[in-house]
């Protein structure tokens, strides 16, 4: 049994060492699959095989794609394929009329893509630097350039720029697929040459353009001149004819217009008349009921404000009954809830109280109501009639306010006056004087006053005695 446990423990481990291997070897074999790139060409180099024709090959140049690296045996490198520019002043450069001229350019360049030309680059510019490869091309395209402006003249130069760049294009190419590298393009700023040869060719074609130009303007100007007379002549015939036609026609249509206007103000004249006759009558009409509407409206007003009148005590009185209504509701409604909790007794005395106030509130309030029923639904008559039974209260109410005052002693100081009468005797006459004001107070009142303050002379004259006087 131990035994055959033991056989099984060794077979899994074998089984698991060898899917490591396996696994290793497949991630080994997966790292070694190299892809290239749109903007790269994967150089391998090492032992890749020979050609054809049986000669070695130093590199395999690859462009897209990818490719198995042999462990030990390959190994690879990418090219980078973005555009170089490269700014080529030449100076002093001799033309084939032994002229030296300058000619600023710029030239972009890149690694060429093509098969034979790429191995080239992989020959000789793997493992440079950018700038190693910027000054490596700018060598060659001097050189060529200088060679391109010495087969020239500078007319062809500076008139035939396409033809001078198809020149440099084709030499400067041709000696950069020699390292691997291809021109992309070639811009020629400007050129110039010491002696002033260009720029005394520029004013010369200058000078001759704008004497064509002048010449041409002057032909145009004679031609504009000609056709302007001829025009201006035909345009006076013409204008001259219809000028009669015109004036013919106008003159007929004069005579057409008058007879219009004629009749035009004769419907104009009887429409007027039409029209101030019923803005006439329309006024009129419009007069008399606004003098009918206001009528209305004054006996209207005089109704509202003879209800309004009428109203107002009426609601005033039913307004306060309300009110106390709503006082003995609320009262009792408090009532009510203070009691809630007490004892039944005690909830129906409180609540027999507040029917008893209620009852009375509300016969003051048709009290009130009778008053001034009684008083001809007069508020003002009714007010007075609330101070008279009032009176007598109001009166009690200020003698209870003095009457328990005790005055132990009274002490008078009479110094008389010059005319002979005493300070008492002034009082008392002070006092009977305000009587005449206290009845006319009484009187705006509309009160009288009381018998033992004394009554109106006149009314005690009799009848006999006002004849005699």
């Amino acid at each position: 049994m131990f035994t055959i446990y033991a056989s099984g423990a060794a077979v899994g481990g074998i089984i698991t060492a060898v899917l490591v291997a396996v696994f290793s070897f497949l991630v080994f074999v997966v790292s070694r699959i190299k892809k290239c790139p749109s903007d790269k060409i994967l150089v391998i180099y090492g032992k890749i095989g020979a050609n054809k024709d049986g000669s070695s090959r130093s590199a395999n140049c690859i462009h897209g794609g990818s490719k198995f690296i042999y462990p030990f045996f390959q190994a690879y490198q990418f090219l980078d394929l973005t555009p170089i520019s490269i700014q080529v002043d030449l100076k002093n450069a001799l033309s084939r009329q032994n002229i030296r001229i300058d000619v600023p350019s710029r030239f972009t360049v890149g690694i060429s893509t093509e098969p034979g030309v790429m191995l080239n680059a992989a020959e000789r510019l793997l493992g440079l630097k950018l700038a190693e490869i910027q000054e490596l091309a700018k060598d060659i395209i001097f050189g060529q350039l200088r060679l391109v402006i010495a087969t020239m003249d500078i007319e062809e130069i500076n008139t035939d720029r396409d033809k001078f760049l198809e020149a440099v294009s084709g030499n400067v190419e041709g000696e950069l697929k020699k390292i691997g590298l291809r021109l992309i393009n070639v811009n020629v700023t400007d050129i110039n040459d010491e002696s002033g040869y260009i720029e005394a060719l520029g004013k010369e074609a200058a000078a001759k353009a704008i004497n064509d130009a002048k010449k041409s303007v002057a032909e145009k100007n004679r031609d504009g001149s000609i056709g302007e007379a001829n025009a201006f002549r035909d345009q006076r015939v013409q204008v001259a004819e219809a000028n009669a036609k015109a004036l013919e026609g106008e003159n007929t249509q004069l005579g057409f217009i008058s007879q219009s206007n004629a009749s035009r103000r004769e419907i104009e004249a009887e429409s007027l008349r039409k029209a101030m006759t019923a803005e006439k009558i329309a006024a009129a009409k419009a007069l008399e009921d606004a003098y009918l509407a206001e009528q209305n409206a004054e006996l209207a007003r005089a109704a509202r404000e003879k209800a309004t009148l009428e109203a107002d005590v009426i609601i005033k009185t039913e307004i306060e009954k309300q009110r106390l209504v709503i006082e003995a509701e609320a009262i009792a409604e408090q009532t009510r809830r203070k009691a809630k909790g007490e004892a039944d007794a005690i909830y129906a005395k409180l609540e027999a109280q507040a029917r008893g106030a209620f009852e009375i509130l509300s016969k003051q309030a048709e009290g009130f109501k009778e008053i001034v029923k009684a008083s001809g639904d007069s508020a003002d008559q009714a007010v007075k009639l609330l101070i008279a039974d009032k009176l007598e209260k109001l009166v009690g109410i200020q003698v209870e306010a003095i009457k328990n005052l005790k005055f132990d002693k009274i002490t008078v100081w009479d110094s008389g006056n010059k005319d002979g009468a005493s300070s008492t005797a002034n009082f008392a006459s002070s006092l009977f004087k305000s009587i005449p004001p206290m009845k006319e107070l009484f009187d705006m009142a509309g009160m009288e006053l009381p018998k033992y303050l004394g009554t109106d002379k006149v009314q005690d004259v009799k009848p006999t005695e006002e004849v005699k006087k």
